[in-house]
């Protein structure tokens, strides 16, 4: 089995020197760039699984070499790397397609974690045993796991990666009620620490690209509970 490759963008020299050393440890190929510009090369030059990107960088910054990158690959896992006070990095690059971030200082431990979380989801959507023509339905809504297209009323709906597997948990447990603990483990693969509310922030995404503009709502609120998707009755 090939190693899985990780592209680390980052410029300051020791995290960067103690991101090789632990990624290397724990069986990775790494690709190492330093700032922007170099960055965008090493992508384009090989296709790699996952991405850990610096938000402050020199030559080109995270959030612009991120948005490049998703106008030709909305796939690829993107992990961000930011200040602890950055919170528009933080929106801008959840926005744009970031699968997720972390915060610096960071403990190793929850890096990797929050690395095997990201290439977990993405083994298993890339690994769907649905052919070309099948699909996954709610009412007018149809999600085709293999090619990541989301269809209602034969309107396509853009989403971000993380809305995208938002969606398809809620779709494969259709009229299944489900807790805001259950969603993040799904679909972040991690504990949140108690933070819960990015559940209640994702679904308002949601909600809103692939609910709003029709006339029935298929994804509810079970007040005190969670969220359950269902077909319309």
């Amino acid at each position: 089995m090939s190693k899985e490759s990780i592209l680390v963008v980052e410029d300051e020299e020791k995290i960067l020197r103690l991101l090789e050393i632990e990624l290397e440890y724990e069986g990775y190929e790494l690709g190492k760039a330093t700032n922007g510009i170099d960055a965008l090369e090493a992508y384009l030059s090989k296709k790699w699984d996952l991405i850990l990107l610096d938000v402050m960088l020199p030559g080109m910054s995270g959030i612009e070499l991120l948005r490049r990158i998703r106008l030709k690959d909305s796939l690829i896992p993107v992990i961000l790397l930011t200040a602890k006070d950055s919170i528009e990095d933080k929106v801008s690059g959840l926005d744009l397609g970031a699968n997720d971030y972390i915060t610096k200082p960071f403990r190793m431990e929850e890096l990797l974690a929050r690395i095997r979380a990201v290439l977990r989801i993405k083994q298993v959507a890339t690994s769907s045993v649905f052919g070309d023509d099948e699909w996954l339905h709610a009412g007018d809504l149809k999600v085709n796991e293999k090619t990541r297209e989301v269809i209602r009323q034969e309107s396509d709906i853009d989403l971000t990666p993380k809305e995208y597997d938002l969606l398809l948990y809620l779709l494969k447990n259709k009229r299944q009620v489900l807790d805001r603990e259950q969603i993040l483990e799904a679909v972040w693969g991690y504990d949140y620490d108690g933070e819960t509310k990015i559940v209640d922030v994702y679904i308002r995404y949601l909600r809103k690209k692939v609910d709003a503009n029709y006339d029935h709502a298929l994804i509810h609120t079970v007040r005190g509970v969670g969220y359950v998707l269902k077909d319309a009755t």
